[in-house]
């Protein structure tokens, strides 16, 4: 089962790659990349799942993986590790073979907070350097 969070994308076809963020709550999808912004809805049967979703084009910059925009995009793969692969169509490019990899982002903790005031600075504390002998 592709698990509730946001992951890292990788998205190929013959004609180019891309990388965008993909978000997955409670059987949604939705992303964006630099280009285009993704929507849509996942089922799952065991850890194989499918997808469905739509892009929309958000910014005038290069073509797309699949060289057009708006799409209806058809996905299918196994989430059984780490990193879920899926391929798929989009319907207004039949003939294009599309594949995506997942990869689950990381949760960075914040720094601790400090325990109480920072001791103050006392020069007279610091390790002296031995002083040079005359000869």
């Amino acid at each position: 089962m592709l698990k509730n969070g946001t992951y890292a994308a990788w998205f190929r076809t013959p004609l180019a790659n891309g990388t965008g963020i993909v978000h997955v709550a409670d059987g949604r999808l939705w992303g964006s990349d630099a280009i285009m912004n993704y929507d849509g809805r996942v089922e799952y049967d065991g850890d194989r799942f499918s997808a469905v979703l739509t892009t929309r084009r958000h910014s005038d910059s290069h073509g797309t993986v699949f060289g057009t925009d708006d799409l209806v995009v058809r996905l299918s793969g196994v989430a059984s590790g780490a990193i879920i692969t899926a391929t798929g169509r989009a319907d207004a490019v039949p003939d294009l073979a599309f594949e995506v990899t997942l990869i689950p982002s990381q949760e960075v903790s914040a720094e601790p907070e400090p325990q109480g005031p920072a001791p103050k600075f006392d020069a007279s504390k610091l390790p002296k350097l031995p002083t040079r002998s005359s000869r």
